[in-house]
Order: structure tokens, then C-alpha cells, then sequence
């Protein structure tokens, strides 16, 4: 049975495997849920399922990444729609006696709302799926990943049958243009136009380049679908081969990334034996081929030149960006570089249409390629919400719809105070701007940018000027120091904001950081150099009088730069209930139960903890 999810929402997410069973068990295996043993649970659910004599009635099927990450391993139960999450071992046998054979579902492993409200059963119930809305994870928990027969059955490869059959290359071309997809990888540059560009460069042959190297702290977006749906990127790789005039491709990816390595070598093997990679696909005249090359995990060759440079053997440091690559790129041939969620989203604007597409998000791009963010844009939900994981939102969806409706809300009660989006290199944006909507150009406006979907939210308890610190330090280590700006502009810009932390910083200090961050940002050769100052020319704009009580008053209002804080006890809230005591690393915690606690200064070295296991907020930093 095919299914189009072209524009998939979870309540639309039925199994393809209706076949001779009455129930499906759709059992995440991405990343995380691996981790979390869900193959062990797939082996007891299968001994379960023999045990009770169900084996020609219920198939248990390995998934990709299910999106919500933090409930792994997490299942779910068609076409009931049942989902489960947080399962180990012991809870199979129960399970499958009361769900399996009795039909009576178990609300114990279900979702259950922060609040403390009563189990979700349906997965379209549950905020963390109702907004979203799926194209490049149209198939997010709905086939086995290592199954090209399952992608097909979801339609899979017909784009690429329409492109052969139906289309002339320029056609394609148009079709990219005016559908608005804008590159997913961070630069936000119009596919078609690209792809254009490319194809009437001089030179052959031609190069078509996924770019799976993704660096982000903790981005898993191109990871996340190329384990649930490899087929799709080679799908979207070779519709782009064929628009541009190229017969070889390379998907660079993460040495990192084992699992997504495994599953996308199969699916290039089975594309290849089912003549779908190769020579003369769809007998059209049609020749294409794709490679691995795997990165070595630098951040900087995410960037387009350096990336290049790392395939060619040498050292991956970027160039001049008046050299493009879709003319001068590998090799020094022109080469298509878009990223896993770009080529993603190829197949379904073949197959559905560039004016859908275009329908969706914000914007207007019908005579301007560059005047909206059209489609979704998958991002990595991470931080101080509820639900965290993987999301995929229609563009111009609010800020605020993302953490509180989808996130869940701040955990533990606490205060939001902002969102970083866009990795390290991106900006954070404050409370007050909770309704922006979230596009390419909303996003660089307010100070941050889309880059290729990391999203952390913070609360009151992260400092601002901490955050900064944090990005600067990790993007020192990853620059490839070739220019002097960047190489030595982010480890002045370093000094200065651990001076701040550390309540050494004179008068003058945030001038000087401010200064030094927009000479960084204007002269540095490459995208990460120019974007590297993000983090603090946006926490400087929303979170000036921070940095000002940092050096003024040698204080830190979030009670997080150990230099200017200390640990008390407030007498009035403390229950002398011990916890305290019993996990203070440095026995500086003394009282006796139902006595009030005290800190020895001298002891304490404010490492948190205390604060942290505290039930009654008796803990008081200052």
C-alpha cells in the first residue's frame, strides 16, 4: 500500500506494510534509541511475539529516527497509532500480553505531560508532533531504513522517473527556481539558481556533493535522516545530477556518523542493483553514480570550499568566496554542493509541484528567488524545554509555538530567557522576541540566522555572557587559522570575555569586545570567521546590562561564572532534608536532618550541585 506524505503530518503516519498483519510495531532505531538498546527490545519483542503464537499477525519493524529523541526507545503501534516511549526489556512481556494479545493498551509506558496530566495514547495527541509538518522527513518513522522496497512503496524514485521520462533538464531547473527552496545547509541560497549556474558553467565533467558534515553541538538533523531515509538524499542527488548534466556524485559525511555510514552504503549498493544508480537509469541515456567520502570532523570543512579542498586531499581550509563552486570546485570543475535536507526535499517538489511547495512558509518568490523561506525547515530542539529532539515546522511558525507548544515549556518551572539558533556561529534571541517568525531573513535580522537547525533554549539560570564564551572557545578550536582575522581576532575576543568572567575586565572592556567582534565579522575570509562573532554581538544587543554587571559591579545575574557568585542556604526555605549534604562533592554542606543547613565558603567550590538536587529552592546564589 502506498501512502503520499508529501505534506505528512503524525496523524497521518501509517505503516506501508499492511500485508498480511493486523498490527505493526514501529520501533525506533535512529541514534539514540540504538544507544538505549532498542534493538534488544526488537529481539523480546519478537521472542514475546513467538511465545504467544502472533508472529503471522504482528511484523516488528526497525525505523529511523522517530524525532522524539529524549523519550527513546521509543514505539509505535499501528494502525492504532499507539505510541510508547522510555521502553526497556522488562516492560516487552506485560506489553505484548495486555496491547498484543489482549488489545488493552498500557498507560504506564505512554507519554505522559509534564504537568502531570493523564497518559497520551495517539502520537498526533501528543504537543510535541501537532505542529509539525513533514517533507524531508516524510517518512520519519514509517519504513525500515535498509529497505529500498519500503521506499518505494512510499513512492520513492518516482521524482526520479518523472525528471527521465517527463522533463528536459532545464525544465528541472525551472521547477527548483520556482518552488523558492533556499539551501538547508546555513547559507540559505536558492537551489534552482544553483543549480543553473552550475549546469551552464563551462567545464566537465560536472560534480553533484552532499555535504553530511554537519558540526553543530548538538545538530543531528542530516544525521537523523540519513539513517531513517537514505534513499530520499540519493533520490535528490541524482534529480540534481540529472538537471545539471553530471553522471558523479559524493556524499561527504561525518566520520562520526557510523550508523548513517552503514545505511547509506546499502542503500547505494541496493540503488545500484535495482538500476537505479548507475548506467543508463530508467533506460534514458541516463549515467550516475555516487561515492562516500568520509570527513575527518572538522567543523570548517562543513564550508563549502574547505569541504572541497578536504576531498582533493588537501588541507580543508577555505578560499576566497569570488571563486564559486559551481564553477570552480572540485578538481576545479563545477560542482552542485547542497546539503542532506536540501536534496531531501527534492523528490516531493518534482512529484507535488513547484507552486505547493512554494505555498508554504513565507514570502513571496515568484519574481525574486531570494524573497521568502519556502517549505519546512527540520531543526534540532535542544535545552531547557520538555520535549526535546527532532522537529520539522512549516517556515514562519513562531519562535514561541516551537518552545512552548512543541518544547513543552521550561523545565522545572524556570523562566525562559532566550533561543540560540544556528550553531555556534549563530546569534540568541531574547524573550521579547518569542513571535518572530522563524525564516531566513527574520532570523538575520534580529542578530542570529538559520544556519542548519541547531536550537538551544536557555533559561534565568544561563549566563549570557558565559553562552558567548562557550561558542567562541569551541570555534577557536575549529578554525583553520588561515586567516589572521579570525585566527586571532576569536582568541582576543577569547581573552576579553574570560576576563569578564573571571571579574578582572577594566572599564572599557565591552567597547573593546564589541569593536573587535565586528572587525572580525567584516574582514575574516570565510563563513566562519564572519559569522563566529554572532554569539556576541547578539548576547551584547539583548543582554548588554549583563555584560555591564559583570564589570561594573562584579556580579553574575545568572549566579554561573564561579569567580563572581557564592553559595548560601536560605533559612527560611531549607527543611534540613540532607540531600544537600549527601551530594556535596566537597563535604562543605554542614547540618543535621531537620536542621537547617549551612556552606562553608571555603570549602564550596561552587560546582552547583546543591542547587541543582534541592527540592525547596533553598540554595541562594549570589
Amino acid at each position: 500500500m502506498s501512502v503520499n506524505t508529501d505534506t505528512a503530518r503524525p496523524e497521518e503516519q501509517i505503516s506501508p506494510r499492511v500485508g498480511g498483519y493486523r498490527m505493526h510495531l514501529m520501533l525506533c532505531a535512529g541514534t539514540a534509541c540504538v544507544a538505549s538498546n532498542s534493538y534488544r527490545i526488537k529481539e523480546a519483542l519478537e521472542r514475546e511475539i513467538k511465545k504467544h503464537g502472533l508472529a503471522n499477525e504482528i511484523a516488528v519493524v526497525m525505523t529511523g529516527c522517530n524525532g522524539f529523541c529524549a523519550q527513546g526507545p521509543v514505539m509505535v503501534v499501528q494502525p492504532d497509532e499507539i505510541f510508547y516511549q522510555h521502553l526497556t526489556e522488562k516492560d516487552i512481556p506485560h506489553l505484548v500480553e495486555e496491547h498484543m494479545l489482549k488489545g488493552r493498551p498500557v498507560p504506564a509506558l505512554m507519554y505522559t505531560p509534564p504537568a502531570g496530566k493523564a497518559a497520551i495514547p495517539k502520537m498526533s495527541e501528543i504537543g510535541f508532533f501537532k505542529k509539525q509538518r513533514l517533507l524531508a522527513l516524510r517518512n520519519r518513522g514509517l519504513l525500515d531504513p535498509e529497505s529500498i522496497d519500503e521506499y518505494i512503496a512510499r513512492d520513492g524514485y518516482r521524482a526520479l522517473a518523472k525528471v527521465l521520462t517527463e522533463m528536459t533538464p532545464e525544465q528541472v531547473v525551472q521547477e527548483m527556481i520556482a518552488s523558492g527552496l533556499r539551501g538547508r545547509g546555513g547559507g540559505g541560497f536558492p537551489t534552482g539558481i544553483k543549480w543553473k549556474t552550475c549546469r551552464e558553467a563551462p567545464g566537465e565533467p560536472k560534480f553533484v556533493v552532499c555535504n553530511a558534515d554537519e558540526g553543530d553541538p548538538g545538530a543531528y538533523m542530516d544525521r537523523s535522516i540519513i539513517e531513517g531515509d537514505p534513499h530520499s538524499v540519493l533520490e535528490g542527488m541524482a534529480i540534481a545530477a540529472y538537471a545539471i548534466g553530471s553522471s558523479r556524485g559524493y556524499v561527504y559525511i561525518r566520520h562520526e556518523y557510523p550508523l548513517a555510514l552503514q545505511r547509506l552504503e546499502k542503500a547505494i549498493a541496493d540503488a545500484r542493483a535495482f538500476c537505479l544508480l548507475g548506467k543508463n537509469i530508467f533506460e534514458r541515456g541516463f549515467d550516475f553514480d555516487v561515492k562516500i567520502h568520509r570527513g575527518a570532523g572538522a567543523f570548517v570543512c562543513g564550508e563549502s570550499t574547505a569541504l572541497m579542498a578536504s576531498m582533493e586531499g588537501r588541507p580543508g581550509e577555505p578560499r576566497a568566496k569570488y571563486i564559486h563552486t559551481v564553477e570552480h570546485g572540485l578538481w576545479d570543475l563545477p560542482t552542485n554542493l547542497n546539503n542532506v535536507e536540501t536534496y531531501a526535499n527534492v523528490p516531493p517538489i518534482i512529484l507535488r509541484g513547484a507552486k505547493w511547495f512554494a505555498g508554504i512558509g513565507t514570502g513571496d518568490v515568484s519574481e525574486n528567488p531570494w524573497g521568502g523561506s519556502k517549505g519546512t525547515k527540520v531543526f534540532s530542539l535542544v535545552g531547557k524545554v520538555h520535549n526535546t529532539g527532532l522537529v520539522e515546522v512549516p517556515m514562519g511558525i513562531t519562535l514561541r509555538e516551537i518552545v512552548f507548544d512543541i518544547g513543552g515549556g521550561m523545565m522545572k518551572g524556570r523562566k525562559f530567557k532566550a533561543v540560540q539558533t544556528g550553531g555556534p556561529s549563530g546569534g540568541v534571541i531574547p524573550e521579547e522576541l518569542l513571535d518572530l517568525p522563524v525564516d531566513f531573513d527574520q532570523l538575520t535580522r534580529v542578530g542570529s540566522m538559520m544556519g542548519s537547525g541547531g536550537m538551544i533554549v536557555m533559561d534565568d539560570t544561563d549566563c549570557m555572557v558565559d553562552i558567548a564564551r562557550y561558542f567562541i572557545d569551541f570555534l577557536i578550536g575549529e578554525s583553520c587559522g588561515k586567516c589572521l582575522p579570525c585566527r586571532e581576532g576569536l582568541t582576543q575576543i577569547n581573552a576579553i570575555l574570560n576576563d569578564i568572567c573571571n571579574g578582572t575586565a577594566l572599564e572599557g572592556s565591552i567597547e573593546l569586545l564589541e569593536e573587535l567582534a565586528n572587525t572580525v565579522k567584516e574582514c575574516s575570509l570565510c563563513a566562519l570567521g564572519g559569522s563566529a562573532p554572532n554569539p556576541v554581538l547578539s548576547t551584547l544587543r539583548y543582554f548588554r546590562s549583563e555584560y555591564e554587571a559583570h564589570v561594573k559591579e562584579k556580579r553574575c545575574p545568572a549566579g554561573v561564572c564561579k569567580a563572581l557568585i557564592t553559595y548560601s542556604i536560605d533559612p527560611a526555605k531549607c527543611t534540613g532534608c540532607l540531600v544537600c549534604k549527601r551530594n556535596c562533592p566537597q563535604d562543605a554542606i554542614a547540618g543535621d536532618k531537620k536542621v537547617v543547613h549551612t556552606i562553608d565558603a571555603d570549602k564550596c567550590i561552587k560546582c552547583g550541585i546543591c542547587r541543582d538536587v534541592c527540592a525547596f529552592d533553598a540554595v541562594i546564589v549570589r
